[in-house]
């Protein structure tokens, strides 16, 4: 796995592996269910990734946002690819939502509802909590 997808945990925040992507819970929940899709690829700039992880992406985020939709029941879902620190191309995915959702005893509200997710006002997770919502996101989770 490359550096990014190290950095946000991995193999701890696993949710879903695929060919080309694998999917983590976020350590950090501006929103309950905030997730990384990252790339597997060494790749630094979105056009340099395989034309077949450009083809498997439409099944990835399909299973995704079924799955935030069936656990989190967001309003929308924002992807934000930012990669200004972690060099590996990867997004940002933040199921978005008017006032706050719960699970596995972990409370988050959307406080930037309905304007720019509030990144800096994310909620920091505990490693046992990082088991209970990988856990609980992989129930909802449904693999082609």
């Amino acid at each position: 796995m490359n550096e990014t997808i190290a950095k946000f945990g991995y193999p701890q925040t696993l949710v879903a592996d695929y060919t080309h992507w694998v999917v983590l819970l976020r350590p950090a929940q501006p929103t309950l269910g905030s997730l990384v899709l990252a790339a597997k690829s060494e790749a630094t700039s979105f056009p340099a990734l395989p034309a077949e992880a450009f083809a498997e992406l439409a099944t990835v985020t399909a299973e995704l946002e079924a799955a935030l939709r069936a656990a989190v029941g967001p309003a929308k879902i924002n992807y934000l690819m930012l990669m200004m620190v972690d060099p590996n191309v990867h997004f940002h995915v933040i199921p978005r939502y008017e006032g706050t959702r719960a699970a596995e005893g972990v409370t988050v509200a959307d406080a930037g509802w309905p304007k720019l997710p509030a990144l800096g006002e994310a909620y920091e997770l505990s490693a046992e909590e990082i088991g209970s919502l990988v856990g609980w996101l992989k129930k909802s989770w449904r693999t082609s």
